[in-house]
């Protein structure tokens, strides 16, 4: 497994894929807001479910901040589109089957999907904070607080 990146530390950047056929970089956020990159183990899971609607529900707050929320598991496009509707979620999930981008951010769990840990990335692509226990239902707050102490 690899070494997990520290605050501090640039982002390792990453390209995967999301549902609409539609590529998504880490660097098309450069310059342009903080980035709240949120790994999560399974779609339609009842802690993912929990994280990925609070994030919802807090999306006009995070937008406010100039927060993007990207969630990232090993699920496929579909998986995603499928959770993404169910829940009317309102940011993109991206698919890293290939593990490689688990694996730049060392969340890789034992099981082969990606632990449950979020990475707040500024807009120059510096790691500003990490959350290594997520709680999920009031994940939301958990990243607005963070961001409006940390002033990003």
């Amino acid at each position: 497994m690899s070494k997990m990146p520290k605050v501090g530390e640039q982002a390792p950047g990453f390209e995967a894929e999301t549902y609409g056929g539609d590529t998504i970089k880490l660097s098309d956020y450069k310059g342009k807001g903080t980035v709240a990159l949120y790994f999560y183990p399974k779609d339609n899971t009842p802690g993912c479910t929990k994280e990925a609607c609070s994030l919802r529900d807090g999306m006009d707050d995070l937008q406010k901040l100039g927060v993007q929320v990207l969630g990232v598991s090993t699920d496929g496009v579909k998986a995603h589109e499928n959770f993404r509707n169910k829940f009317e979620l309102n940011f993109p999930l991206l698919s890293d089957k290939s593990k490689d981008i688990i694996s730049a951010y060392g969340v890789e769990s034992e099981y082969g999907s990606a632990r449950r840990i979020t990475f707040l990335i500024d807009k120059s692509g510096v790691i500003q904070h990490i959350w290594m226990k997520v709680k999920t239902a009031s994940h939301s707050e958990e990243v607005i607080q963070k961001v409006k102490e940390l002033n990003l």
